[in-house]
């Protein structure tokens, strides 16, 4: 019972894992709504994994590499750990709700291998804001990585755990297509789930800081899930109105856009 159930988690989370990034999974994994529905429990944990290897890489750098071109490089990393799957949602889901045709000519373009104008123009704005952010953050005098490490490595954790409360409480857009429809079973226990894991990531962060700076780290780790929820929030509902649902597209859109925030929140508490 016990092996079934170690076995069934890490399938869970070598999908996690294998969905959200390019980092290589020697495993064969069977990709059945099941795994797939308890696979995003784990959302959080790449996302955290995501945040941990570019802090690495920025702790490498410093001292080494100027502030611009280290964050050019933490960028770079930042997209090959996901084989821009985020950004490439990002670019169809604008190509898509900024045509201002009708809601299933938005679903058509969306669904098209090639990207428009508007697509490029909203990953090229997004990459700049984030790079900016990165650099001003790199640029703080004596940047203490201590209290950066847990901000950057939850930041990834919230945008992704939104990925799993939108597909509990929102509607698919296609239903019965794509990759989304895989994804049907993904209940409110999922979400759950996928919460506690986050809290406990947050929880644990904690231990990182000195003791002294316990309360003010809780608040800016309270602040980063009341940002990632309230944007991602906000942002359903506009995507819903416009296409009636959510796709994978927009699931991708979502963690980039949220991601870029709590990157410019990151800024302006440590700037």
């Amino acid at each position: 019972m016990l092996s079934r159930i170690l076995k069934e988690q890490l399938q869970a989370a070598g999908t996690a894992l294998q969905l959200l990034t390019r980092i290589p999974v020697p495993i064969v994994i069977p990709f059945t709504p099941e795994v797939l529905a308890r696979s995003v429990v784990y959302y959080p944990v790449v996302g955290a994994v995501i945040g941990g290897v570019i802090t690495l890489v920025g702790m490498l750098l410093q001292d080494a590499v100027p502030a611009m071109t280290s964050a050019v490089i933490l960028l770079a990393v930042w997209i090959a750990l996901s084989g821009g799957l985020h950004t490439d949602g990002l670019m169809d889901t604008a190509d898509g709700v900024m045509s201002h045709r009708s809601r299933e000519k938005m679903l058509d373009i969306m669904k098209d291998s090639r990207v428009g104008a508007m697509g490029v123009l909203t990953a090229v704005l997004l990459l700049l804001f984030k790079f900016s952010s990165l650099t001003a953050v790199l640029n703080v005098p004596e940047l203490q990585w201590r209290s950066f490490f847990p901000l950057i490595m939850l930041a990834c954790a919230w945008s992704r755990l939104w990925i799993v409360l939108a597909m509990a409480v929102f509607p698919f857009a296609r239903p019965n297509e794509g990759m989304a429809s895989l994804f049907r079973s993904v209940r409110f226990r999922h979400a759950a789930s996928a919460v506690l894991v986050t809290i406990l990531l947050a929880t644990g962060s904690l231990l990182v800081w000195p003791s002294a700076e316990y309360q003010s780290a809780f608040v800016t780790l309270l602040m980063q899930g009341g940002i990632a929820v309230a944007l991602g929030w906000i942002l359903s509902i506009w995507l819903i109105r416009k296409l009636g649902g959510l796709t994978g597209d927009t699931y991708g859109a979502m963690v980039e856009i949220i991601e870029s925030m709590l990157l410019f929140h990151l800024m302006l508490v440590l700037v």
